[in-house]
């Protein structure tokens, strides 16, 4: 199963991280090619975004179901391909390292099904480690400012 995994560091108390990522309208449009999302009831959403995998720039929808919150520190959510077939999950951690600062880990792990999947998943062995950190920088980076702004 190809995935990613990246680490940030802020200057943030865990619990304004957790305020930030325990909702899926924060970090939605901070992926890596989006275009917009549903959110259908607490746990559930459509996404839909523009994925370059590989020569190929794809639009990709996305049904995407949070299995778990474990506040303080953990959103865990599931995703669904709805026009490409694959299936994926992934997650958002914060580990407080004292009381104003915080780890925060995002993890993507994403495979293709189906026919097309011998062709597809060699690619997504670099486009998912690429995409796991660019939203977790995007999401890192969205809690520093807002964090700024709130104190400024």
């Amino acid at each position: 199963m190809p995935s990613g995994t990246h680490h940030e560091e802020l200057n943030v108390p865990i619990i304004k991280v957790w305020d930030f990522v325990s909702d899926m309208n924060n970090w939605a449009p901070l992926v890596p090619g989006y275009i917009n999302h549903k959110i259908l009831n607490d746990r559930e959403s459509y996404w839909e975004f523009y994925g370059d995998i590989g020569i190929m720039r794809r639009k990709i929808k996305l049904h995407v179901t949070i299995t778990k919150w474990e506040k303080p520190s953990k959103v865990t959510f599931d995703l669904k391909g709805e026009n490409e077939k694959f299936t994926g999950s992934g997650y958002f951690e914060g580990i407080a390292l004292d009381g104003a600062k915080t780890e925060m880990t995002g993890n993507l792990d994403i495979t293709a099904t189906g026919l097309k999947a011998p062709v597809i998943n060699p690619v997504l062995t670099s486009f998912v480690p690429k995409t796991a950190k660019d939203l977790t920088k995007a999401v890192a980076n969205k809690i520093r400012e807002t964090e700024k702004e709130s104190m400024g």
